[in-house]
């Protein structure tokens, strides 16, 4: 398989690797580059059906081959040990690779997590979304133009409407087309090879790594509770909520989150780190 990922910024920095969520690519990372990129070396990558990086295998589409990804991909660059970073969906991978491999982190960040059991609520999640859910109607969107599904889906991940342009909505609608991308959002929707869920039992280990979560009050696509829920679980955790913010806190209000970000690295990992090394 060939993995489309971006290496940038301070080589001699410590590093963050950061993975995006469900139908999104590294393009949503791009505002963190661009504010820490001059301190941390930042490793983003697309997951396999996402971006420019295909699947050669659909029975590959779940959260534990993409975890694996992650320690392949990390592995082939030399990284030792790095911080972990996840939204939505790559929250889901970000946490299921710190339970596998925590002895390579030296942090973990939830950025809008997904993973826990969703119970009925007021929420109405994007068209796209419920339309997933039906297995007719995953059939038919091989063949749809999804234009319009793309732009309800960005609108309702940001409260600040402002950032949902026409580029932005292009950009997720051209790669989408890429050979066989939509037939692993189809697989992947459809949950056939498995989905591990969040529980406080299974994420209790992640009490020994640094953990900051992160979240938007106004989040359509994965509520705010999760936030609460994945503190409680994990001893020691940091949590933010942000006020009037939606799915996409790195993007909204990226300084804001990213600020939050380099004080969590250096007043846990960065310190806990040092303290491992010394004699």
């Amino acid at each position: 398989m060939k993995l489309h990922y971006r290496d940038e910024g301070n080589t001699d920095g410590p590093t963050l690797v950061l993975v995006h969520g469900f139908s999104a690519s590294l393009h949503t990372w791009e505002p963190w580059v661009d504010l820490l990129g001059e301190k941390y070396r930042i490793v983003s990558l697309d997951l396999p059906g996402h971006g420019l990086t295909r699947t050669p295998d659909l029975e590959k589409m779940h959260i534990g081959h993409f975890a694996n990804v992650v320690e392949e991909l990390t592995r082939e660059l030399g990284l030792e040990t790095f911080t972990l970073v996840g939204n939505s969906m790559g929250g889901a991978t970000a946490w299921q690779y710190a339970l596998e491999y925590p002895e390579r982190l030296d942090g973990l960040v939830l950025v809008a997590a997904s993973g826990w059991r969703q119970n009925s609520d007021d929420r109405k999640p994007p068209l796209v979304f419920r339309l997933l859910a039906n297995p007719v109607a995953r059939s038919i969107l091989r063949d749809l133009d999804t234009t319009r599904l793309a732009r309800d889906g960005m609108e309702n991940s940001f409260v600040d409407q402002s950032f949902v342009t026409d580029d932005m909505v292009n950009r997720y609608v051209a790669l989408s087309r890429a050979p066989g991308h939509r037939d692993a959002i189809i697989e992947l929707s459809s949950g056939r090879n498995g989905r591990i869920e969040a529980t406080d039992e299974r994420l209790a280990p992640l009490a020994n790594i640094p953990t900051l979560i992160l979240q938007g009050d106004s989040d359509n696509l994965v509520p705010a509770g999760n936030a609460e829920l994945f503190h409680g679980a994990i001893d020691g955790s940091e949590l933010k909520i942000y006020t009037d913010v939606g799915h996409l806190p790195q993007e909204e209000i990226a300084a804001q989150s990213a600020a939050d970000l380099v004080n969590f690295l250096n007043s846990r990992v960065q310190l806990e780190t040092a303290d491992a090394g010394t004699p």
